[in-house]
């Protein structure tokens, strides 16, 4: 199984349904609170190119994006051939 790592906030909605997709599908993952931590957060906007939002995704080394990326690139049948790497 690929590494699967996801930056977010407590509060954040999104994070939240990230986070359970990732667990409905079984995977586990990596989770980095940027809420105080600002070396995570500056950390998650160079690997994500300038990424201000959460969360941010990362699937071994690919940048994956936020939520609604993860879960459109599910709905085509992408996220479980890289989650299987």
């Amino acid at each position: 199984m690929a590494k699967v790592e996801i930056y977010t906030k407590r509060t954040c909605g999104y994070c939240m349904m990230a986070k359970r997709l990732l667990q409905r599908k079984g995977v586990e993952y990596e989770e980095y609170s940027v809420d105080t931590d600002q070396a995570k957060w500056a950390e998650m906007s160079k690997r994500s190119n300038g990424g201000r939002t959460v969360p941010q995704i990362f699937i071994g080394n690919e940048h994956i994006g936020g939520f609604d990326d993860m879960n459109a690139l599910d709905r085509k049948g992408g996220l479980d051939p890289l989650l299987s790497l």
